[in-house]
């Protein structure tokens, strides 16, 4: 196994408190973390327990810490080296799928698709593909990114400009409906590369998975598609994401080239005064072509009526 750079896991509360008392005992320094219960180093290898319960080990040494550290002492529960018995089908050829700008006023909504085969997903394991929500900088998601491009895996990417995007939210009136073209038109993609693939796994962002299958093709018709919560747990998902949020990152700067200014993510405060900035020196016109109009946050800079709720 290649050398282990990152590592995260979820902690219950008993195990949080008996991972600070281990820590102790092995000799780390600990210090306080915004969001954390603690944080801890020794070396080159860093701790840090999250309130909302995930636990992040990280630089050299990493393996060595949850191999003989964290799984022996805090959980019990044996499971690095072991992902192919205790998660065999994430090893299988499969295609993962996950977006990126849903929730941000400002860019498109980059939806991302990956094919990986059993060696590609050890290769995503080499590289520390994860989340892309667990990454720290924008900086290290593109370096990644690079490195999962890198692996020859089969890639579709679809950015739906804002301006597209509205075309399509006013047309189909749901952002569910939006999402569910996007991931058919990638799955159907991949899967003109890939005709052996036989499934698909997906965030479950709609009640039923017929969001997504009624915009399928007879080829993605016939395929087991998976959707379930934190889909990014299967490590071909987590590299679809990272790809979404890279080219997200990427046109967001774009954007802030055009306006002479750094576009922040979300839909904040901060976010509306920038756009109803924007409209003065601008123009209404102009800036609804960069951020998605059915937010609620453009009825409220511009007083227009939203036709509908989101």
């Amino acid at each position: 196994m290649a050398e282990l750079h990152s590592y995260t896991i979820e902690l219950n509360a008993g195990q949080i408190q008996k991972l600070k008392s281990v820590l102790g005992t092995h000799g780390y320094s600990f210090k306080n973390l915004p969001y954390a219960h603690f944080a801890a180093s020794k070396g080159k290898t860093q701790v840090a327990a999250y309130i909302s319960g995930k636990c992040v080990v990280q630089g050299k040494g990493t393996g060595d810490f949850v191999e003989f550290i964290l799984e022996p002492e805090v959980t019990g529960a044996p499971k690095l080296g072991y992902e192919k018995i205790l998660n065999p089908t994430m090893f299988e050829g499969h295609i993962g799928v996950d977006e990126s700008g849903k929730g941000d006023f400002f860019g498109p909504l980059v939806v991302a698709g990956v094919y990986a085969s059993d060696r590609h997903v050890e290769m995503f394991q080499e590289i520390g593909v994860k989340d892309s929500k667990s990454f720290a900088s924008d900086k290290r998601i593109g370096e990644v990114a690079e490195a999962i491009e890198k692996t020859g895996c089969a890639l579709e990417v679809i950015p739906v400009s804002p301006e597209t995007y509205n075309k399509l939210q006013k047309k189909m009136r749901s952002v569910n409906e939006v999402l569910g073209w996007g991931h058919a038109k990638v799955i159907e993609n991949l899967l003109e590369k890939n005709p052996s693939c036989k499934r698909a796994v997906c965030d479950q962002f709609a009640r039923t998975e017929h969001t997504i299958r009624r915009y399928l093709g007879e080829r993605g018709k016939s395929i087991c598609l998976e959707q379930r919560h934190k889909a990014e747990s299967d490590l071909v998902v987590a590299a679809a994401s990272i790809i979404a949020r890279d080219r997200f990152v990427k046109a967001l700067k774009k954007i802030g080239s055009h306006f002479s200014t750094k576009i922040p993510l979300g839909a904040s405060a901060q976010v509306k005064a920038l756009a109803a900035s924007l409209i003065k020196s601008h123009g209404k016109d102009e800036v609804s072509k960069y951020v998605k109009t059915h937010f609620k946050t453009w009825a409220e800079i511009t007083g227009e009526h939203l036709p509908f709720e989101e």
